[in-house]
């Protein structure tokens, strides 16, 4: 298959093209080329900007297109424009485009709704890909679209698993948010991106919740301690606690959640997907990769998320002092 992948050079969509050459797939990527540039010397690289310069990619044919970089619809739609007969289309989505996430959605729950008309995908990340999503069903009703949670692995850069394994791998006491037996859940990013290019095979159609099953939290951490094999010790700290000595949730202190709007987003209802064909690897490879990612130095030094070790003593400190 010709496979056009938008993006591919920074998580998911480099393990996209991954799992296509492994599957002998013809691929291209499309991007800016800042990110990388040097991966994939003998995949066809076209180099622009979805938005305002899309000549590359005017009137090109593909069996499947895969997007990993669509934030705005304005940019999805002029990409599909600008782009010859296509066969299948896959638009990588998100869990945040639930309108309620304080239990567990499925795929038919309620979506978010842009209040005021903006760009900013950051300020506005579900609700424009809400819109995104639409946008591409418009044009292909087949679409596979995936709505990925917490994509995890090597080659993450925010760091919101890494965290983990690297931390307990340090040693020590190691904060850990109560309650033991709160929901965690990821989805490995090689299992995400291997189904994405069996889906492209399959053309597979509908919207899925890409997720692996619930696990507990306990399970997650005492599963990345055990990996790292060093004498770290698990102290469980009251999420109040924490709350009240400004330890923030999911990107400082990463598979925590303590605000009740958003408390079931480790807890989405995954069995459509699974029946569809996705296929998760053990949690112990997982953690295992992502450590050894960290331990080759290929991890990025200073990620977006995780405890800062003076923070951490410090409320560990607190929470002794407290017995």
């Amino acid at each position: 298959m010709r496979i056009l992948v938008l993006g591919g050079t920074q998580f998911l969509g480099r393990h996209v093209v991954d799992a296509a050459l492994e599957h002998g797939h013809q691929l291209t990527l499309f991007n800016r080329g800042r990110t990388r540039p040097e991966l994939f010397h003998d995949v066809e690289k076209l180099r622009g900007d979805r938005d305002g310069d899309l000549e590359a990619l005017t009137g090109r044919d593909f069996d499947a297109v895969v997007d990993t970089s669509g934030y705005v619809p304005r940019l999805v739609e002029q990409t599909i424009d600008a782009l010859g007969t296509i066969g299948h289309y896959t638009f990588v989505s998100t869990i945040g485009v639930y309108a309620d996430l304080s239990s567990p959605p499925t795929e038919s729950s309620s979506l978010k709704e842009l209040q005021e008309s903006t760009e900013d995908w950051q300020e506005a990340y579900g609700e424009l890909k809400v819109l995104c999503e639409n946008v591409v069903r418009g044009r292909f009703p087949d679409a596979f679209i995936p709505r990925p949670g917490l994509i995890v692995g090597p080659w993450d850069p925010t760091g919101r698993f890494t965290y983990w394994p690297a931390r307990l791998a340090d040693g020590g006491r190691a904060l850990a948010p109560l309650p033991r037996g709160a929901d965690a859940q990821v989805i490995d990013v090689r299992d995400l991106a291997s189904w994405i290019v069996r889906a492209a095979e399959d053309r597979l159609a509908g919207t899925y919740n890409a997720v692996d099953r619930p696990t507990t939290r306990e399970t997650v951490l005492e599963t990345c301690r055990a990996v790292a094999g060093a004498h770290a010790e698990l102290v469980w700290v009251d999420p109040d606690f924490l709350h009240e000595h400004s330890i923030g949730e999911w990107m400082e202190l990463p598979l925590w959640l303590y605000d009740p709007c958003f408390r079931s987003m480790l807890s989405v209802d995954p069995s459509a997907a699974f029946a569809a064909g996705l296929e998760t690897r053990p949690l112990e490879e997982t953690a295992r990769d992502t450590l050894e990612w960290v331990q080759n130095g290929e991890a990025p030094a200073d990620p977006p998320a995780g405890l800062a070790r003076e923070k951490e003593q410090a409320v560990l400190d607190e929470w002794f002092s407290k017995e």
